[in-house]
């Protein structure tokens, strides 16, 4: 009697088990057509591509990159706003 409430023990185990497996595998619901993405999302492709596209280029830029003086300013900014922060924070330690 025992070895028969083993066995079918180990078979439920083994069904469960396999059904968790299993599930893994399934389709998700955002793929389902129609749910699980908003009105205005775009469609999505019909086959998707395997690979990045790594060789394709940004396209040039339009603006000219900033000048050295002008990095080095707004530089000295961020690390002004930084000390001010810091000290801000510590006046409201006390």
């Amino acid at each position: 009697m025992r070895v028969d409430r083993m066995t079918r023990l180990l078979a439920i185990g083994a069904l469960i088990g396999s059904a968790i497996a299993l599930g893994g595998c399934s389709t998700s619901i955002a793929d389902l057509p129609g749910v699980g993405l908003p009105a205005d999302a775009p469609a999505r492709p019909k086959e998707a591509n395997g690979y990045l596209p790594v060789h394709d280029m940004p396209p040039d830029r339009e603006e000219a990159p900033m000048k050295p003086a002008e990095q080095a300013k707004i530089e000295a900014e961020l690390i002004a706003a930084r000390a001010r922060q810091a000290a801000a924070a510590q006046n409201a330690g006390k």
